[in-house]
């Protein structure tokens, strides 16, 4: 048998360690390129693992943990705290969770309009007060467009604040299928906890919390809150459309934006424009 001697063996092995140390190196390159664009910061961001035996309510086409959909007790109590304060008023929820309609009870004698994509959610949740409404609404575009969506929103004039009429606007995050209600009314209150927005795929809440911010601009002072700021999503578009400057606020993952009637301004904010970055 052929024996090699110790020392003409260790300048091979050390030229096979340092080949899989490269190769390594390369593969994690390859990896960290694919995720460095904005845009898949965004979709990274958004997206959430559920295990398959998670109990959950079906939501679309996907299901999400029931847990995740409620709210902490400080949040709930900061939000009715709010509701309370301005009662009788007129509330406008995008989203329906069993917890707000015990808003619709604290805001007896006004208006409040729940706004959901969700039939299964509608189906069991009943509202038999003249005040409360709940209609169903259609979000079509995915959370994964949402970079592409903010692009558009700064580079078109369709989209800025001064847009008298949000039914017939151009830009492409005005909700303009609407109950006829929400346009007509001047709103004291609006909740942001819709669409889900929990995956890439999932209807994303872009055009909600813009839709807000100008209907918010149409009243006189209106109090803008938005769930889940946590996100990325909700947390770049409440910053571009509500506004460092207009939040007064915040508890858990709630932040609250108490919006003035700025009619003929071209910009949502006086400051900078937000800065995105990975």
């Amino acid at each position: 048998m052929m024996k090699f001697p110790g020392k003409k063996l260790l300048p091979l092995l050390v030229f096979i360690l340092a080949c899989l140390s490269i190769l390594r190196l390369v593969k994690i390159a390859i990896n960290t390129s694919h995720s460095s664009s904005p845009a898949a910061a965004f979709s990274s961001s958004v997206e959430q693992k559920v295990p398959s035996n998670a109990a959950g309510v079906h939501i679309g086409s996907h299901k999400t943990s029931l847990n995740a959909t409620l709210l902490a007790p400080k949040e709930f109590m900061f939000l009715s705290d709010l509701i309370r304060r301005k009662a009788p008023c007129n509330l406008l929820i995008f989203g329906l969770q069993p917890q707000y309609l015990n808003l619709s009870s604290i805001n007896a004698g006004g208006i409040t309009i729940f706004l959901e994509d969700d039939p299964y959610k509608i189906s069991e949740i009943n509202a038999d007060s003249n005040g409360t409404h709940i209609y169903e609404v259609e979000y079509k575009v995915p959370a994964k467009k949402a970079y592409e969506l903010l692009k558009h929103a700064r580079e078109s004039p369709a989209c800025v604040p001064a847009t008298s009429l949000l039914q017939q606007s151009t830009c492409k995050l005005a909700l303009r299928s609407l109950p006829k209600q929400v346009y007509q009314l001047k709103w004291d209150v609006v909740v942001v906890d819709g669409p889900i927005g929990d995956a890439p795929e999932a209807p994303g809440r872009m055009s909600t919390i813009y839709t807000a911010s100008m209907l918010a601009r149409a009243g006189t002072t209106t109090h803008v809150l938005v769930h889940d700021v946590h996100r990325t999503i909700e947390k770049w578009f409440s910053w571009e459309f509500l506004c460092e400057e207009n939040l007064v606020s915040s508890k858990g993952k709630f932040w609250n934006f108490s919006i003035s009637n700025h009619s003929n301004s071209t910009r949502f904010c006086s400051s900078d424009t937000v800065r995105i970055v990975n």
